[in-house]
């Protein structure tokens, strides 16, 4: 819906000329904005709480650009995932106060002018090992856009279990726990059964040849014997972050910060 068609709305609501179930009915029917090459859920932050979040992997430059203004014409932040170097360059080149991280692979734009969200709840992000960053990063910059708070541990992998025990103070105060691991992803079931809120794990394709792109990680968080520890797709940061930034952000909500 943009400025007219609501301006247009409220004057036929105050004039008496629509019924207010009939107003609240068309904006249950706010359109889909059409692009040439993209069709772009503008409802979803309405239905869901958050905006639709924009794949960027396969998108050209044009497309990514196109999508973002018709975002940000409706007053909706962006986020963009697995967003290369040089289309990163590109976008920041068009949206100078855009946000690109080049380890996470993602772009964040916030509409001009619109506050950001007040930061609730919290999400602990732990990795395996140093080649998980990337994905962790992904992770962090999805919860942050949520308005979760975040702390990333990293480097606390079941072959030096002191490392792990050693941050169990800043883990077991979140509301979820992000847990990203490649190789066998044994960490996923031994930081379940540490703390007490939901496990979120997300499997990455680091490893040997037997770990088959991150089969193998998949299936051993899928078989984990910790009853809190659920599994997202391999690489799936995105995923995982903003599934623990819907809890985070409840369980903040509701605990009143």
């Amino acid at each position: 819906m943009d400025l007219r068609q609501a301006e247009r709305l409220i004057s036929d609501l105050l004039g008496g000329r629509i019924s207010q179930a009939e107003a609240v009915a068309a904006l249950s029917r706010l359109p889909a904005a059409e692009l040439p090459d993209a069709t772009i859920d503008l409802d979803r932050r309405r239905r869901c709480g958050f905006p639709e979040v924009v794949f960027g992997e396969s998108k050209s430059v044009p497309t990514l650009l196109g999508i973002f203004e018709r975002l940000l014409a409706a007053g909706q932040p962006v986020l963009a995932t697995r967003i290369s170097v040089d289309k990163g360059a590109a976008i920041v080149r068009e949206f100078p106060a855009a946000r690109y991280s080049e380890l996470a692979r993602t772009i964040r734009i916030e509409p001009e002018g619109s506050p950001l969200p007040a930061k609730v709840g919290k999400v602990a992000i732990v990795t395996a090992g140093t080649s998980d960053i990337p994905v962790a990063e992904e992770v962090r910059e999805t919860a942050d856009w949520m308005g979760a708070h975040t702390d990333l541990i990293v480097d606390v992998g079941v072959a030096g279990p002191q490392r792990l025990l050693a941050q169990l103070p800043r883990i077991i105060t979140a509301d979820a726990v992000v847990v990203v691991a490649g190789m066998e992803a044994a960490l996923a079931s031994v930081v379940g059964g540490h703390v007490p809120c939901p496990v979120i794990a997300v499997p990455t394709s680091i490893g040997y040849g037997a770990n088959f792109g991150g089969l193998a990680a998949l299936l051993g968080m899928l078989n984990s014997c910790a009853a809190n520890v659920t599994v997202v797709n391999i690489d799936a940061g995105f995923k995982g972050g903003f599934v623990a930034g819907l809890i985070a952000r409840r369980a903040g909500i509701g605990s009143g910060e």
